[in-house]
């Protein structure tokens, strides 16, 4: 089983710094209704959000190369 690496830091109220082994990302947003933003070195930008029950909806765009 390989070995896994993530941090995640709360650096103001409503934002937070991911770390992972290879990238990091900044989310912001995702209050108790709203929709999450996260912003990841790679490129990668992703929208998520809470639905009602156990549902979510969640977005990915990657960088064009």
């Amino acid at each position: 089983m390989p070995l896994t690496f993530r941090k995640s830091f709360r650096i103001l109220p409503g934002v937070r710094l991911n770390i992972n082994r290879k990238s990091w990302s900044i989310t912001t947003g995702g209050g108790h209704h709203g929709p999450r933003y996260t912003h990841s070195s790679t490129g990668r930008r992703t929208t998520s959000m809470d639905l009602p029950g156990p549902f979510g909806w969640r977005k990915t765009t990657r960088k064009a190369k």
